[in-house]
């Protein structure tokens, strides 16, 4: 029984890190409109909390607003720091834009952590034109029509 309970506790797991996996399969696209529809969602819960603050009977709603733009603000952070700080970006690849690839990601950490302490949307939209910034950086020719094919979608 104990056998069992310890490959279990592997599988899991194994299955819960599948990203960090060595596995290869890899969508930055994907992850880059994952990032924006984050943002679209954090920009709409301010905007929410701004047109209600003051009113009794919206309360709740606000809370449930806030919680789900610091939610989504985590998403970003988990994205950026689990996803491209640890799986794409590459300490000794040669890259010659390595420390601005770095130095854009961590800016968009800092707008996401913004975006959790404040309902100001420049913060979101920070976020945004570093993350625009960041896709100028990091995609060749051949990413940025992949990202652009799947935002016309």
């Amino acid at each position: 029984m104990q056998k069992i309970a310890i490959y279990f506790i592997i599988l899991l797991s194994s299955l819960m890190a599948h990203c960090q996996l060595p596995c290869g399969i890899y969508d930055d696209a994907m992850r880059i409109r994952m990032i924006e529809e984050h943002v679209f969602t954090i920009t709409k819960s301010m905007n929410f909390i701004k047109q209600n603050q003051g009113i009794e009977d919206q309360s709740f709603q606000i809370v449930r607003w806030t919680m789900s733009k610091e939610e989504h603000a985590q998403e970003i952070q988990n994205i950026i720091s689990e996803y491209f700080l640890t799986q794409r970006i590459k300490i000794n690849s040669g890259d010659s834009l390595y420390l601005q690839k770095i130095q854009i990601l961590h800016a968009i950490l800092v707008d996401a952590m913004k975006c959790k302490q404040t309902i100001d949307t420049a913060n979101a939209n920070n976020l945004l034109s570093n993350l625009n910034s960041f896709v100028n950086l990091y995609f060749d020719e051949h990413g940025k029509t992949h990202l652009n094919d799947l935002k016309n979608k």
